[in-house]
């Protein structure tokens, strides 16, 4: 629909042809220039639609949600693309029958649609300027599965790994299986025909889909599957035999375009498989009946290194003549990114000499075993092979390969790259000599690239430091494609080997196929939605693979920023965020804690920093740091830097949110919790003074009233202050060591107010490590609750204070101790932030360590505990440290350990004590980490965050300890 205030100039001819034959297409030629309603709205070229009254008649029809607010297109005017297309709203529809309702709608106001599952797509087909459908949030179940048959019926927004946890209680699963697999959907994975790393035993989505649900626009409801095709589609077929049959299957990771060769009765004329792929051109999947294969009862990973990936490609072809179930390849460049941003992260124990490597996983019944495909690996020119048994070191380097996408996005030195030339492929027996003339046009047009991929199909993905920041750098960026493009064909290969065309490579599919096949290609797309309503743009008709950029330049802001940001830039901070969905996986690792809480893509990284982004860019999100768009979205955010850990490309939402935090409130009246727990080291200092009075004032009536007034929970417990504070006990304790070895031991505000038995404990460790204790002078704050609600002109008050009185200290090598996880953290990490260029916060930070990794490098005699431990590690510990440090010491200190993979507790700071957020806290915890305790009711649990601490005792009712004080009692037992 196009109303009365667009100004209509030029012709407009029909959108397809009006008979199947597939002759004389046309491309549309409509000029539209849209007022300024619509450039406002972001709406581009789709004119100014009245939204208002498509918002308000899909309110009326659904039981799910429809959202149109400024905020909620932030979030989805982009995917895991280089792309951006502001949505007119996103609709979440409660169900199947919900989402036909939805359809109906957007067709009574002639409104495009797209669908939409995990937003991972990178060829930018997962948005649009009309309604996007998010099936991923409600429209998500395993609706059965058949043992006998080996089958699985789902809804589309099930997410791959929930898919595969409900088959392995079958011994199946699902076999393609990207990447992404914590957060893709199987309706993604059908629209982009996804393939992942084990396609060379199992094929491509499209080899295991043997039905399909599907909606058309014009709202006929049909069962697509192998049988007689409708009159239509059998006439196109016959119409284009030859051209289909030689064109199309070539070989098996020809992805691009339509696979109208599934329509072909040698293939038994395969409706669902051939919807397989239309990246949600012509129809929406609303289930789907799903093949299952077997999971392999064992399985090896031999890992071959070679000289370089060229060597590494031409020994794919005998080598996938073994049958492994993967041939995956990287080189040492993704390692140098990694290493460069999570050292610890590097397996470089596990992987074998050389600069790029081959994954094969062996376990099929009847193939070869691991020591077989190791000795063909030698035979075919591998420096070194290793198989590699330990499941740890398995998972680290998969873990490696997984996060290729986000690791590819930021050089070792900084730089940006990004997608757009990502998924080609061509005959494996191709492949060497494809990637050698690649790299030559990279060389050619001054291009850099991390290579990785699917090298046993000739899959290959590489991101590339295109310039997409200036007009010259978008003109090379389309002279590249297009000559890569013609490249690849060159060798047999397929613009798209997995993903889809999306908007990155539709506009190049003739330069791949004939005229006759382009023709063909409109005509099933017009068959199936002959206005265009369906994801226009993509396939048929495409937009310019160099329009609708996202890659954008930022304003300068016109405050000055708190924080370095990627030296200064916060934009190119916020772009570090490509989208590829890490922070909405539900398990493992930390991030996003809120998102695994509420579900709500506002509240997952990438949705946080799309909101941020489109804040500095300045046309959709038009009030700048004082957005209610971006407080909205941040206002859910724990600053647990997970995400600085658990996202590929180190996203740092928690230094984005103080950095907002700062100016959004600059001279304006803040939130009451940020006055009462953002100054919590001044009300403990004068507390810890007082204590018993405190105390009392705490659990009397006037507890409401004081939480009332400081924004604090009802339900939420104030901690109770310790009768003697950490500095009291300090100052009338003699010294008991007088070694010339020191530690400082840094005293935080938790622990010298509340916890004072954990200092106590962390000076008898010390002190029997050989270790003379020393305290800095009076009281000290580093700053956190000030950093982490925005107040940074205090923050930096703290830190300089912190510096003042630690630096002097540290002579000859002296080592600094924190007992608190988020406030060492602080002194590692945010410090230099804070103090940019001060030599003395350098030196801190670099002398800063946790009592654990301090006492393991002094390696004591510390066999003497016992019993069953559960072990919580703070989130910001994360950052810094590994959860193995502390597990191996108390291990080797006589404990059981069991290191708790439960991700945030949910109180994370102030958080979880503000009274607008502790139902979401509480639901942080009951995800996985109070489900975990209550399966060892009788085990310890050791926790050194303060709010880990807090949270397991007031919401499980169980004592934790602080690893310190489990130290100290092993080297009681052994001095006894």
């Amino acid at each position: 629909m196009i109303d009365n205030c667009s100004a209509i100039a030029g012709t407009l001819s029909p959108a397809l042809p009006p008979a199947l034959s597939g002759e004389g297409a046309s491309r549309a030629s409509v000029k539209i220039v849209p007022c300024p309603t619509a450039r406002a709205a972001g709406l581009g070229q789709a004119g100014c639609v009245r939204s208002d009254r498509l918002e308000r008649d899909l309110r009326a029809a659904l039981r799910g949600e429809a959202d149109f607010s400024t905020r909620r297109r932030a979030e989805f005017s982009a995917d895991a693309s280089n792309y951006r297309r502001v949505p007119l709203g996103v609709v979440f529809p409660a169900d199947v029958e919900d989402v036909v309702t939805a359809m109906r709608v957007c067709r009574d106001h002639d409104v495009p649609v797209t669908s939409r599952g995990g937003g991972t797509s990178i060829a930018g087909n997962a948005i649009g300027n009309g309604v996007v459908l998010d099936l991923s949030r409600h429209v998500n179940r395993v609706l059965s599965i058949d043992p006998e048959a080996r089958t699985a019926v789902v809804e589309p927004g099930v997410v791959l790994d929930d898919l595969n946890r409900a088959a392995a209680r079958h011994g199946l699963r699902f076999a393609p299986d990207p990447s992404t697999h914590s957060r893709c959907t199987i309706g993604g994975m059908i629209g982009n025909d996804a393939c992942g790393s084990h396609s060379v035993a199992w094929g491509r989505t499209s080899d295991n889909v043997l039905a399909l649900d599907v909606l058309r626009y014009d709202g006929q409801r049909l069962t697509a599957a192998p049988g007689p095709l409708p009159e239509p589609l059998d006439n196109l077929v016959h119409a284009h035999l030859a051209e289909i049959r030689t064109e199309l299957g070539r070989f098996r990771r020809q992805v691009s375009g339509y696979a109208l060769h599934r329509l072909l009765p040698e293939n038994g004329r395969d409706l669902a498989k051939a919807l397989v792929g239309t990246e949600g051109t012509c129809a929406l999947v609303l289930g789907a009946r799903l093949q299952l294969v077997p999971v392999p009862a064992a399985t090896q990973l031999v890992v071959a290194g070679y000289p370089d990936p060229i060597a590494a490609a031409a020994a794919v072809p005998a080598l996938i003549a073994l049958e492994p179930l993967t041939c995956e390849g990287m080189n040492d460049k993704l390692l140098e990114v990694l290493r460069a941003r999570r050292p610890a992260a590097v397996p470089t124990d596990a992987l074998p000499d050389g600069a790029a490597w081959l994954l094969l996983e062996v376990g099929k019944d009847g193939a070869p075993d691991g020591h077989a495909v190791a000795a063909a690996a030698r035979d075919t020119g591998a420096v070194d092979v290793r198989v590699v048994t330990d499941p740890a070191d398995r998972r680290a380097i998969w873990r490696v390969r997984e996060d290729g996408a986000g690791l590819g996005t930021r050089a070792a030195d900084g730089g940006e790259a990004w997608p757009g030339w990502e998924d080609a492929a061509v005959p494996p027996d191709r492949l060497a000599d494809y990637l050698r003339d690649f790299d030559a046009l990279m060389s050619e047009m001054g291009r850099h690239g991390l290579v990785y991929g699917h090298f046993g199909e000739g899959c290959l993905h590489v991101r590339i430091d295109f310039d997409l920041l200036t007009t010259p750098g978008r003109h090379q960026f389309r002279e590249f494609m297009e000559r890569a493009a013609d490249l690849v064909v060159t060798h047999g290969g397929s613009l798209s080997g997995e993903h889809g065309d999306g908007q990155a490579r539709s506009e190049l599919l003739p330069r791949m196929y004939g005229e006759r096949i382009q023709h063909a290609f409109a005509a099933f797309k017009y068959h199936w939605d002959p206005g265009d309503r369906m994801n226009p743009g993509i396939l048929v008709h495409p937009r310019p693979l160099d329009a609708d950029l996202r890659i954008h330049p930022t304003p300068k802001p016109r405050t000055q920023l708190a924080f370095r940001h990627d030296n200064g830039d916060l934009g190119s901070a916020v772009r570090r965020c490509v989208g590829v969905g890490r922070c909405r996986s539900e398990r493992g690792g930390v991030m996003c804690p809120s998102y695994r809480a509420t579900h709500d893509e506002k509240d997952s990284t990438r949705g946080r920093a799309r909101v941020l982004g489109e804040m500095l860019r300045g046309d959709l999100v038009t009030t700048g740091w004082r957005s209610p768009e971006a407080r909205e979205a941040l206002d859910l955010c724990l600053a647990c830097k997970g995400c600085l850990v658990d996202c590929p490309v180190n996203v740092d939402v928690a230094s984005y949110k103080s950095e907002f935090l700062y100016h959004h409130y600059r001279w304006r009246p803040r939130p009451l919790s940020h006055y009462s727990m953002g100054w919590l080291p001044l009300w403990a200092a004068i507390a810890t003074r007082m204590p018993r009075m405190a105390n009392s004032a705490m659990r009397s009536p006037i507890a409401s009233l004081i939480k009332r007034a400081g924004g604090i929970a009802r339900d939420r417990e104030l901690p109770s202050f310790a009768p003697q504070s950490f500095h009291r006990w300090w100052s009338v304790r003699p010294t008991k060591n007088d070694s010339e070895r020191r530690a400082v031991l840094w005293v935080d505000t938790f622990t010298n107010a509340f916890l004072p038995e954990v200092g106590q404990a962390a000076v008898e460790v010390l002190e029997a490590a050989g270790f003379r204790v020393v305290v800095p002078p009076g009281v000290q704050c580093c700053g956190l609750t000030w950093l982490t609600t925005g107040q940074l002109g205090m923050a930096r008050r703290a830190a300089t204070r912190t510096v003042a009185a630690v630096s002097p200290l540290l002579t000859d090598g002296v080592p600094v101790v924190g007992l608190e996880p988020s406030c060492a953290t602080l002194l590692r990490t945010d410090l230099l932030e804070l103090l940019p260029g001060d030599e003395r916060a350098a030196k801190v930070a670099e002398a800063t360590l946790s009592l654990g990794e301090l006492v393991t490098r002094e390696n004591p005699d510390l066999t003497a505990g016992s019993g069953h431990v559960l072990l919580q590690q703070h989130c910001h510990q994360r950052v810094t440290t590994s959860v193995a440090v502390d597990a191996d010491l108390l291990r080797s200190s006589g404990f059981r350990v069991d290191p708790l993979d439960t991700g945030c507790c949910g109180l994370a700071g102030t958080f979880g004590f503000e009274h607008d957020h502790y139902d979401v806290s509480v639901k942080v915890a009951e995800h996985a980490l109070l489900p975990a305790l209550r399966e060892s009711p009788d085990a310890l649990v050791v926790a050194d965050g303060f709010s880990c601490r807090t949270q397991v005792e007031q919401l499980a009712g169980r004592r934790v300890a602080h690893s310190a004080e489990l130290l100290r009692d092993a080297i009681a037992n052994r001095t006894q």
